[in-house]
């Protein structure tokens, strides 16, 4: 392995590492947020119920991280801009609807079909989609000027 791959590979291992501990705090932004509408707000037994909390604490959550990732992950100052932008905002968006997806099929399936607490499954579904999440947005709005200038 050349000197140069290396630097990349440990780069990108603290670039996960950061974008992980966003992902942290982005997790308890949402989890919270679900746990506050589904015991306080929205506190029927209808899968709609947790489907709505489940939502409202994705967005609280989205808004979190996309700031956080903004100054503390995808730290390069030319594929920084990326994320500034309008089209890499609706971009960031987008892959997490996808992720909310994921983690509404996920809710629906522990909580449904495996009668599973509701904070539980929001514990697995959030680091499946942790991982979606992050190669999404590293993939599709950060790394594009530098795939663009190699090839």
């Amino acid at each position: 392995m050349t000197e140069e791959k290396r630097r990349k590979l440990i780069n990108l291992f603290w670039e996960f590492f950061r974008y992980a501990l966003v992902g942290g705090v982005s997790f308890l932004v949402d989890w919270g947020t679900l746990f506050l509408f589904r015991e306080f707000v929205l506190t029927g037994d209808s899968f709609r119920e947790l489907f709505v909390s489940t939502a409202a604490g994705f967005v609280t959550g989205l808004v979190t991280n996309y700031i956080l990732s903004l100054v503390f992950v995808f730290r390069k100052s030319e594929n920084r801009g990326n994320g500034k932008t309008v089209f890499g905002f609706v971009i960031f968006a987008v892959i997490g609807v996808i992720g909310l997806g994921l983690t509404e099929l996920i809710m629906y399936l522990g909580t449904e079909i495996l009668h599973i607490s509701y904070m539980i499954v929001k514990i697995a579904a959030a680091a499946i989609v942790l991982v979606w999440n992050y190669a999404g947005r590293k993939l599709l709005i950060f790394d594009r000027k530098e795939k663009v200038r190699n090839k």
